[in-house]
């Protein structure tokens, strides 16, 4: 919601840029309309290309917080305290995202909020992750308070020419080639109780989410490849476990599974395979960084795994992928908008 003021600000007509890059000039009248992810991603990629801003995404990111989350914002808003309202956001953001999914991992005294990006062939996904870690840190600035701060910033593309904008919004260390977008900041703000607890509102809340999810019943296999992605992260992708987070018994999440011909092992494997080709397209990680992050008892295992998925190596696809970006315009047959 906050593009067309970013698209003024920077001397550009929100609504021709819509109409001239194919979306409905209505798209921002109504908070409640819905674009896919693919389109996100393209509408983004027109928006830098129209600007000539590098950080479109960004600046977008900054106008965004808690009201853009809509029923699961107010969950976490209503919350006892800043762990419960972010582990809410972990939960329920597949209400509101559906290309991408959140985790929260404590880490002694450090917690990471990341936000892992997952739909594959997307444009402009280095866009949305800045503008994702944006958003994480005005939620967290609206959760604690003004006096919070970040230790570091992630960001899981390469490193920008220009990295002040950056520097001036977070304020904190910038590191890029990450692993995953995410904020990292001491874990002793997850007990910071919420001044605006309301049990009888959040009550409320809290069944209107449920309804809402319950009509999203029929995605469950998507529900579980959610769940696997943040388990990844934290390194535990046992069935048992990942059962236990939809209140089931094993038996019950494979026999679920089962009634779309799908099985559990063959949903981690397509997680692992989507997670690993964005890491090789977006950043520049090394592969056995890659190997360590999908959690890969070595470099090798993960090789052969990824062979077996694409008849290819990791490097070998990473440098097709670099040299179809790079590939120059067919000189022969100009396209009719090249002029």
């Amino acid at each position: 919601m906050g593009l067309p003021e970013v698209l003024r600000s920077l001397g550009v007509n929100p609504r021709a840029l819509l109409s001239e890059s194919g979306f409905d000039v209505g798209l921002f009248d109504d908070p409640d309309n819905v674009i896919s992810y693919t389109a996100r991603g393209r509408l983004m990629a027109a928006c830098v290309a129209k600007t000539g801003c590098p950080h479109v995404g960004l600046l977008v990111g900054q106008h965004a917080g808690l009201h853009s989350l809509g029923l699961v914002g107010l969950l976490m808003r209503y919350s006892t305290n800043v762990g419960t309202a972010l582990n809410n956001l972990v939960r329920y953001l597949h209400l509101h995202v559906r290309g991408a999914t959140t985790t929260l991992e404590v880490e002694g005294g450090a917690a990471i909020l990341d936000y892992q990006i997952h739909q594959l062939g997307a444009e402009a996904n280095d866009q949305i992750g800045d503008g994702a870690v944006a958003v994480i840190f005005n939620i967290m600035r609206e959760l604690c308070g003004p006096d919070w701060k970040p230790m570091e910033a992630w960001f899981a593309h390469r490193k920008p020419h220009d990295i002040q904008p950056f520097r001036r919004f977070f304020r904190v260390l910038l590191r890029f080639d990450a692993e995953r977008h995410a904020l990292v900041f001491s874990s002793s703000w997850l007990n910071r109780p919420l001044p605006e607890t309301h049990p009888d509102l959040r009550r409320l809340l809290q069944k209107q989410i449920d309804a809402l999810e319950a009509r999203h019943g029929e995605d469950f296999p998507e529900q579980v490849k959610a769940v696997l992605r943040a388990a990844l992260v934290t390194g535990d992708v046992h069935a048992d476990r990942v059962a236990a987070l939809f209140s089931m018994q094993t038996r019950t999440l494979s026999r679920r599974l089962g009634a779309y011909g799908i099985r559990y092992q063959s949903l981690v494997d397509e997680v692992r395979f989507e997670m690993a080709r964005q890491m090789l397209a977006d950043s520049e990680l090394a592969v056995s960084e890659i190997a360590m992050a999908l959690r890969y008892a070595d470099a090798r295992s993960f090789i052969r795994a990824f062979r077996r998925w694409s008849d290819s190596t990791p490097a070998r696809w990473r440098a097709t992928q670099k040299g179809l970006h790079r590939m120059p315009p067919n000189r022969a047959s100009p396209s009719p908008a090249a002029d």
